[in-house]
Protein backbone atom coordinates (compact mmCIF):
# COMPACT_ATOMS: atom_id res chain seq x y z
CA UNK A 1 0.00 0.00 0.00
CA UNK A 2 1.28 3.49 -0.44
CA UNK A 3 1.90 5.70 2.13
CA UNK A 4 0.06 9.08 2.87
CA UNK A 5 3.07 11.10 1.77
CA UNK A 6 2.98 8.63 -1.62
CA UNK A 7 -0.17 9.57 -2.01
CA UNK A 8 0.05 13.76 -1.67
CA UNK A 9 3.16 13.71 -3.91
CA UNK A 10 1.19 11.82 -6.56
CA UNK A 11 -2.13 14.22 -5.92
CA UNK A 12 0.47 16.68 -6.57
CA UNK A 13 2.05 15.42 -9.83
CA UNK A 14 -1.47 14.86 -11.06
CA UNK A 15 -2.15 18.67 -10.69
CA UNK A 16 0.93 19.81 -12.42
CA UNK A 17 0.53 17.70 -15.20
CA UNK A 18 -3.09 19.47 -15.54
CA UNK A 19 -2.19 22.56 -15.40
CA UNK A 20 0.56 22.12 -18.15
CA UNK A 21 -1.90 20.76 -20.16
CA UNK A 22 -4.03 23.50 -19.73
CA UNK A 23 -1.16 25.93 -20.66
CA UNK A 24 -0.14 24.10 -24.01
CA UNK A 25 -4.76 24.14 -24.60
CA UNK A 26 -4.44 27.81 -24.14
CA UNK A 27 -1.50 28.51 -26.06
CA UNK A 28 -3.36 26.83 -28.73
CA UNK A 29 -6.06 29.63 -28.81
CA UNK A 30 -6.16 33.54 -28.57
CA UNK A 31 -9.07 33.52 -26.34
CA UNK A 32 -10.03 31.04 -24.29
CA UNK A 33 -13.87 31.30 -23.78
CA UNK A 34 -15.89 28.78 -26.03
CA UNK A 35 -18.62 30.92 -26.59
CA UNK A 36 -15.93 32.61 -29.75
CA UNK A 37 -14.77 31.33 -33.02
CA UNK A 38 -11.56 32.87 -33.91
CA UNK A 39 -9.02 31.63 -35.78
CA UNK A 40 -5.14 31.37 -33.48
CA UNK A 41 -3.69 33.67 -36.01
CA UNK A 42 -6.30 36.71 -36.84
CA UNK A 43 -7.45 37.27 -40.13
CA UNK A 44 -5.96 39.25 -42.49
CA UNK A 45 -7.95 42.32 -43.09
CA UNK A 46 -5.46 45.64 -43.39
CA UNK A 47 -2.87 44.27 -46.07
CA UNK A 48 -5.60 42.79 -48.94
CA UNK A 49 -4.37 43.47 -52.03
CA UNK A 50 -6.78 45.42 -54.53
CA UNK A 51 -6.26 45.05 -58.58
CA UNK A 52 -4.48 47.69 -60.23
CA UNK A 53 -7.19 49.01 -62.09
CA UNK A 54 -8.60 50.52 -58.27
CA UNK A 55 -5.46 52.90 -58.11
CA UNK A 56 -5.65 53.30 -62.00
CA UNK A 57 -7.24 56.77 -63.90
CA UNK A 58 -8.81 55.64 -67.18
CA UNK A 59 -6.65 57.69 -69.73
CA UNK A 60 -8.93 60.72 -70.91
CA UNK A 61 -12.30 59.70 -68.86
CA UNK A 62 -13.98 62.83 -67.19
CA UNK A 63 -14.78 60.51 -64.42
CA UNK A 64 -12.42 58.79 -61.57
CA UNK A 65 -11.94 55.45 -62.08
CA UNK A 66 -9.92 54.98 -59.02
CA UNK A 67 -10.08 55.24 -56.10
CA UNK A 68 -7.19 57.02 -55.31
CA UNK A 69 -8.23 59.76 -52.37
CA UNK A 70 -11.30 58.44 -51.42
CA UNK A 71 -10.34 56.28 -48.24
CA UNK A 72 -12.10 58.09 -45.25
CA UNK A 73 -10.06 56.28 -43.07
CA UNK A 74 -8.49 58.87 -40.43
CA UNK A 75 -4.57 59.02 -40.13
CA UNK A 76 -5.22 57.60 -36.27
CA UNK A 77 -7.24 54.82 -37.14
CA UNK A 78 -5.89 52.36 -39.73
CA UNK A 79 -7.30 48.98 -40.37
CA UNK A 80 -5.39 46.40 -38.61
CA UNK A 81 -6.05 42.69 -38.03
CA UNK A 82 -6.56 42.41 -34.74
CA UNK A 83 -8.59 45.44 -34.17
CA UNK A 84 -11.06 44.71 -36.61
CA UNK A 85 -10.80 41.21 -35.36
CA UNK A 86 -12.37 43.25 -32.07
CA UNK A 87 -14.24 45.34 -34.17
CA UNK A 88 -16.02 41.78 -35.62
CA UNK A 89 -16.66 40.38 -32.47
CA UNK A 90 -18.61 43.42 -31.17
CA UNK A 91 -20.64 43.77 -34.06
CA UNK A 92 -21.68 40.60 -33.81
CA UNK A 93 -22.39 40.97 -29.98
CA UNK A 94 -26.30 40.51 -29.23
CA UNK A 95 -25.04 41.43 -25.36
CA UNK A 96 -24.50 45.01 -26.40
CA UNK A 97 -28.46 45.72 -26.77
CA UNK A 98 -31.21 46.32 -23.94
CA UNK A 99 -32.40 42.86 -24.05
CA UNK A 100 -29.51 41.08 -25.48
CA UNK A 101 -31.24 39.96 -28.76
CA UNK A 102 -29.91 42.39 -31.46
CA UNK A 103 -26.49 43.26 -32.70
CA UNK A 104 -25.26 45.43 -35.40
CA UNK A 105 -25.49 41.87 -37.59
CA UNK A 106 -28.90 41.87 -36.91
CA UNK A 107 -29.35 44.72 -39.25
CA UNK A 108 -26.69 44.41 -41.75
CA UNK A 109 -26.38 40.44 -42.72
CA UNK A 110 -23.42 39.25 -44.34
CA UNK A 111 -25.49 37.22 -46.89
CA UNK A 112 -27.61 39.97 -47.65
CA UNK A 113 -24.82 42.17 -48.32
CA UNK A 114 -24.30 43.60 -45.20
CA UNK A 115 -28.01 45.05 -45.60
CA UNK A 116 -31.47 44.12 -44.28
CA UNK A 117 -33.96 41.84 -46.69
CA UNK A 118 -36.58 43.78 -44.53
CA UNK A 119 -38.05 46.85 -45.72
CA UNK A 120 -37.38 48.35 -42.23
CA UNK A 121 -35.55 46.50 -39.33
CA UNK A 122 -36.47 45.63 -36.05
CA UNK A 123 -35.24 46.97 -33.05
CA UNK A 124 -34.71 45.30 -29.39
CA UNK A 125 -38.15 45.66 -28.61
CA UNK A 126 -39.48 44.89 -31.90
CA UNK A 127 -39.89 48.57 -33.32
CA UNK A 128 -39.09 49.59 -36.42
CA UNK A 129 -36.07 51.50 -37.62
CA UNK A 130 -36.91 54.92 -39.61
CA UNK A 131 -35.28 53.38 -42.87
CA UNK A 132 -33.80 50.64 -44.34
CA UNK A 133 -30.86 49.55 -43.60
CA UNK A 134 -27.82 50.24 -46.02
CA UNK A 135 -24.94 48.36 -47.19
CA UNK A 136 -21.87 48.42 -45.64
CA UNK A 137 -19.35 47.35 -48.35
CA UNK A 138 -17.21 49.75 -49.82
CA UNK A 139 -18.28 52.35 -46.71
CA UNK A 140 -14.00 53.54 -46.75
CA UNK A 141 -14.84 54.70 -50.05
CA UNK A 142 -17.27 57.14 -49.39
CA UNK A 143 -15.09 60.10 -50.47
CA UNK A 144 -17.32 62.44 -48.38
CA UNK A 145 -16.49 60.56 -45.43
CA UNK A 146 -20.37 61.17 -43.45
CA UNK A 147 -22.43 58.36 -42.58
CA UNK A 148 -26.46 57.65 -42.27
CA UNK A 149 -28.65 58.57 -45.28
CA UNK A 150 -28.98 62.09 -44.12
CA UNK A 151 -25.07 62.16 -43.41
CA UNK A 152 -25.99 62.97 -39.72
CA UNK A 153 -22.63 61.26 -38.45
CA UNK A 154 -19.64 63.40 -39.50
CA UNK A 155 -17.28 59.69 -38.99
CA UNK A 156 -17.60 56.04 -39.22
CA UNK A 157 -16.04 56.45 -35.73
CA UNK A 158 -18.89 58.65 -34.54
CA UNK A 159 -21.68 56.79 -36.57
CA UNK A 160 -20.60 52.91 -34.51
CA UNK A 161 -21.76 53.98 -31.50
CA UNK A 162 -25.28 55.57 -32.38
CA UNK A 163 -26.81 52.72 -32.94
CA UNK A 164 -26.05 51.27 -29.56
CA UNK A 165 -27.76 54.29 -28.25
CA UNK A 166 -30.83 54.75 -30.59
CA UNK A 167 -33.91 54.32 -28.71
CA UNK A 168 -35.43 52.02 -31.49
CA UNK A 169 -32.54 49.95 -32.39
CA UNK A 170 -30.10 48.77 -29.26
CA UNK A 171 -31.69 50.95 -26.24
CA UNK A 172 -28.66 51.53 -24.31
CA UNK A 173 -25.98 54.09 -23.58
CA UNK A 174 -22.41 54.62 -23.98
CA UNK A 175 -21.91 53.56 -20.43
CA UNK A 176 -24.18 50.79 -20.29
CA UNK A 177 -22.36 49.75 -23.28
CA UNK A 178 -18.98 49.73 -21.74
CA UNK A 179 -20.51 48.05 -18.83
CA UNK A 180 -21.52 44.42 -20.46
CA UNK A 181 -18.62 44.63 -22.32
CA UNK A 182 -16.59 44.67 -18.94
CA UNK A 183 -18.83 41.74 -18.19
CA UNK A 184 -17.57 39.26 -20.96
CA UNK A 185 -14.40 37.95 -20.08
CA UNK A 186 -13.00 37.54 -23.75
CA UNK A 187 -13.09 40.71 -24.13
CA UNK A 188 -9.83 42.13 -22.32
CA UNK A 189 -7.73 39.85 -24.08
CA UNK A 190 -9.18 41.58 -27.39
CA UNK A 191 -8.44 44.70 -26.32
CA UNK A 192 -4.77 44.19 -25.45
CA UNK A 193 -3.85 42.99 -28.92
CA UNK A 194 -5.98 45.57 -30.79
CA UNK A 195 -4.50 48.32 -28.70
CA UNK A 196 -2.15 47.35 -26.56
CA UNK A 197 -3.99 47.22 -23.52
CA UNK A 198 -6.91 45.82 -21.92
CA UNK A 199 -8.61 48.98 -20.79
CA UNK A 200 -12.32 48.81 -21.92
CA UNK A 201 -13.69 52.65 -23.08
CA UNK A 202 -16.16 53.71 -26.06
CA UNK A 203 -13.73 55.44 -27.94
CA UNK A 204 -11.56 51.77 -28.44
CA UNK A 205 -15.37 49.82 -29.41
CA UNK A 206 -15.74 52.94 -31.99
CA UNK A 207 -12.10 52.65 -33.17
CA UNK A 208 -12.32 48.97 -33.54
CA UNK A 209 -16.01 48.76 -34.85
CA UNK A 210 -14.67 51.42 -37.73
CA UNK A 211 -11.91 49.09 -38.63
CA UNK A 212 -14.39 45.84 -39.28
CA UNK A 213 -16.27 47.75 -41.54
CA UNK A 214 -13.76 49.80 -43.53
CA UNK A 215 -12.26 45.86 -44.02
CA UNK A 216 -15.43 45.25 -46.36
CA UNK A 217 -14.25 45.58 -49.41
CA UNK A 218 -15.71 44.28 -52.72
CA UNK A 219 -13.10 43.54 -55.50
CA UNK A 220 -13.90 39.81 -56.77
CA UNK A 221 -17.35 40.03 -58.74
CA UNK A 222 -17.34 38.43 -61.96
CA UNK A 223 -17.11 42.19 -63.00
CA UNK A 224 -14.16 42.12 -61.90
CA UNK A 225 -13.00 38.80 -63.48
CA UNK A 226 -13.35 40.56 -66.89
CA UNK A 227 -12.45 44.30 -65.62
CA UNK A 228 -8.79 42.51 -64.89
CA UNK A 229 -8.13 41.42 -69.16
CA UNK A 230 -9.35 44.61 -70.28
CA UNK A 231 -7.67 47.99 -70.38
CA UNK A 232 -10.62 50.32 -69.92
CA UNK A 233 -14.23 49.45 -68.54
CA UNK A 234 -15.62 50.53 -71.63
CA UNK A 235 -14.22 47.81 -73.82
CA UNK A 236 -16.59 44.64 -74.18
CA UNK A 237 -15.84 42.04 -71.42
CA UNK A 238 -14.10 38.78 -72.76
CA UNK A 239 -16.27 36.70 -69.65
CA UNK A 240 -19.53 38.49 -70.08
CA UNK A 241 -21.93 37.55 -72.13
CA UNK A 242 -23.95 39.85 -75.14
CA UNK A 243 -26.16 41.09 -72.61
CA UNK A 244 -23.87 41.63 -69.87
CA UNK A 245 -21.44 43.76 -72.36
CA UNK A 246 -24.65 45.90 -73.38
CA UNK A 247 -26.06 46.85 -69.89
CA UNK A 248 -22.26 47.75 -68.85
CA UNK A 249 -21.85 50.24 -71.74
CA UNK A 250 -25.48 51.37 -71.03
CA UNK A 251 -23.98 51.99 -67.21
CA UNK A 252 -20.91 53.78 -68.25
CA UNK A 253 -21.77 55.92 -71.14
CA UNK A 254 -23.35 59.65 -70.82
CA UNK A 255 -27.09 60.17 -71.40
CA UNK A 256 -26.37 62.24 -74.21
CA UNK A 257 -24.65 59.39 -75.80
CA UNK A 258 -27.66 57.32 -75.54
CA UNK A 259 -26.63 55.62 -72.50
CA UNK A 260 -27.92 55.59 -69.06
CA UNK A 261 -25.42 57.51 -67.14
CA UNK A 262 -25.08 55.36 -63.64
CA UNK A 263 -21.56 55.89 -63.68
CA UNK A 264 -21.78 59.75 -62.97
CA UNK A 265 -23.26 59.00 -59.71
CA UNK A 266 -21.79 55.58 -58.81
CA UNK A 267 -18.40 56.14 -59.63
CA UNK A 268 -14.91 54.95 -59.41
CA UNK A 269 -13.94 50.82 -59.33
CA UNK A 270 -15.88 50.73 -55.18
CA UNK A 271 -18.97 51.76 -57.70
CA UNK A 272 -19.71 54.47 -55.02
CA UNK A 273 -19.86 58.10 -55.05
CA UNK A 274 -17.11 60.29 -55.17
CA UNK A 275 -19.07 63.39 -55.40
CA UNK A 276 -19.39 66.00 -52.73
CA UNK A 277 -22.57 65.29 -50.29
CA UNK A 278 -25.73 64.21 -50.60
CA UNK A 279 -28.29 63.55 -53.59
CA UNK A 280 -31.70 64.05 -54.92
CA UNK A 281 -32.38 60.64 -57.32
CA UNK A 282 -36.23 62.43 -58.11
CA UNK A 283 -38.14 59.67 -56.03
CA UNK A 284 -40.96 61.88 -54.77
CA UNK A 285 -42.17 65.45 -56.00
CA UNK A 286 -41.47 67.13 -52.46
CA UNK A 287 -40.29 65.82 -49.25
CA UNK A 288 -43.31 65.61 -46.84
CA UNK A 289 -42.31 62.86 -43.64
CA UNK A 290 -38.88 62.20 -44.86
CA UNK A 291 -36.75 65.24 -45.33
CA UNK A 292 -33.29 63.43 -46.08
CA UNK A 293 -29.99 65.68 -45.35
CA UNK A 294 -32.29 68.35 -45.23
CA UNK A 295 -32.96 67.53 -41.47
CA UNK A 296 -29.52 67.61 -40.59
CA UNK A 297 -28.01 70.67 -43.08
CA UNK A 298 -29.63 73.85 -42.48
CA UNK A 299 -29.67 74.78 -46.71
CA UNK A 300 -32.94 74.12 -47.95
CA UNK A 301 -30.79 72.68 -50.95
CA UNK A 302 -30.37 69.37 -49.41
CA UNK A 303 -34.01 68.49 -48.36
CA UNK A 304 -34.87 65.24 -49.87
CA UNK A 305 -31.44 64.44 -50.28
CA UNK A 306 -29.71 60.82 -49.46
CA UNK A 307 -26.47 59.27 -49.15
CA UNK A 308 -25.41 57.17 -52.46
CA UNK A 309 -24.24 54.06 -51.65
CA UNK A 310 -22.28 51.12 -53.83
CA UNK A 311 -23.98 49.31 -55.97
CA UNK A 312 -21.34 46.08 -55.36
CA UNK A 313 -23.43 42.79 -54.02
CA UNK A 314 -26.58 45.19 -55.38
CA UNK A 315 -28.28 41.47 -56.22
CA UNK A 316 -28.03 40.97 -52.60
CA UNK A 317 -29.23 43.69 -50.73
CA UNK A 318 -33.14 44.36 -51.99
CA UNK A 319 -34.80 46.33 -50.99
CA UNK A 320 -33.96 49.51 -52.30
CA UNK A 321 -33.56 53.16 -51.66
CA UNK A 322 -33.91 54.42 -48.48
CA UNK A 323 -36.96 53.62 -47.46
CA UNK A 324 -37.06 50.35 -49.19
CA UNK A 325 -39.65 50.97 -51.65
CA UNK A 326 -38.42 49.15 -55.12
CA UNK A 327 -38.30 45.11 -54.32
CA UNK A 328 -36.08 44.32 -57.29
CA UNK A 329 -33.51 45.58 -59.45
CA UNK A 330 -36.19 46.19 -62.43
CA UNK A 331 -37.78 48.15 -60.37
CA UNK A 332 -35.11 50.49 -59.67
CA UNK A 333 -34.26 50.41 -63.47
CA UNK A 334 -37.62 51.55 -64.66
CA UNK A 335 -37.54 54.40 -62.06
CA UNK A 336 -34.73 55.91 -63.86
CA UNK A 337 -35.91 55.03 -67.11
CA UNK A 338 -39.50 56.71 -66.72
CA UNK A 339 -40.05 57.17 -63.01
CA UNK A 340 -37.86 60.35 -61.89
CA UNK A 341 -39.78 62.98 -60.40
CA UNK A 342 -39.25 66.77 -60.33
CA UNK A 343 -38.59 67.42 -57.10
CA UNK A 344 -37.23 71.23 -56.38
CA UNK A 345 -33.90 69.55 -55.55
CA UNK A 346 -33.44 67.35 -58.45
CA UNK A 347 -30.01 66.00 -59.32
CA UNK A 348 -28.42 68.53 -62.16
CA UNK A 349 -27.72 64.68 -63.69
CA UNK A 350 -31.15 63.40 -63.58
CA UNK A 351 -32.75 66.78 -65.57
CA UNK A 352 -32.71 67.26 -69.43
CA UNK A 353 -31.95 70.07 -70.84
CA UNK A 354 -35.38 72.22 -70.12
CA UNK A 355 -34.85 71.21 -66.94
CA UNK A 356 -37.29 68.43 -67.06
CA UNK A 357 -36.61 65.02 -65.14
CA UNK A 358 -34.55 62.83 -67.42
CA UNK A 359 -36.65 60.12 -69.56
CA UNK A 360 -34.23 57.15 -70.70
CA UNK A 361 -36.69 55.98 -72.79
CA UNK A 362 -35.03 52.26 -72.99
CA UNK A 363 -36.80 49.38 -74.68
CA UNK A 364 -37.12 46.18 -72.81
CA UNK A 365 -34.46 44.33 -73.87
CA UNK A 366 -32.23 47.35 -72.56
CA UNK A 367 -33.38 47.29 -69.45
CA UNK A 368 -33.03 43.42 -69.02
CA UNK A 369 -29.51 44.19 -69.82
CA UNK A 370 -28.77 46.59 -67.39
CA UNK A 371 -30.12 44.65 -64.71
CA UNK A 372 -27.77 41.74 -65.81
CA UNK A 373 -24.62 44.25 -65.37
CA UNK A 374 -25.56 44.86 -62.07
CA UNK A 375 -25.55 41.34 -61.14
CA UNK A 376 -22.23 40.88 -62.63
CA UNK A 377 -21.40 43.10 -59.33
CA UNK A 378 -22.24 40.39 -56.82
CA UNK A 379 -19.07 39.13 -55.15
CA UNK A 380 -19.54 35.92 -53.63
CA UNK A 381 -16.75 36.14 -51.11
CA UNK A 382 -18.47 39.38 -49.09
CA UNK A 383 -21.28 36.99 -48.48
CA UNK A 384 -18.79 33.54 -47.14
CA UNK A 385 -15.96 34.74 -46.09
CA UNK A 386 -15.57 33.13 -42.67
CA UNK A 387 -13.80 36.66 -41.56
CA UNK A 388 -16.61 38.95 -41.64
CA UNK A 389 -18.91 35.98 -40.52
CA UNK A 390 -20.40 35.54 -36.62
CA UNK A 391 -17.88 34.65 -34.63
CA UNK A 392 -20.13 33.28 -31.75
CA UNK A 393 -21.32 30.48 -33.83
Amino acid sequence: MKTNKQLILAAIATFIIGVVACNKEDEKSPIVNSALNLPETPYNYANFVLPGYFTTDVPGSPLPGSINGTDNAPANNPVTNDGATLGRVLFYDKNLSANATISCASCHKQEKGFSDDAILSAGFNGGKTGRHSMTLINARYYQRGRFFWDERAATLEEQVLMPFQDSVEMGMTLDQVVSRVKEQDFYPNLFQKAFGSSEITSNKIALSLAQFVRSIVSYSSKYDEGRARVQNPGANFPNFTAEENQGKNLFFQPIPNGGAGCFGCHTTEAFISANPGPQNNGLDASSTTDLGAGAVFPNPIFVGRFKTSTLRNIELTAPYMHDGRFKTLEEVVEHYNSGIKAHPTLAPALKDPNGNPIRLNLNNAQKAALVAFLKTLTDPSIATEAKWSNPFK
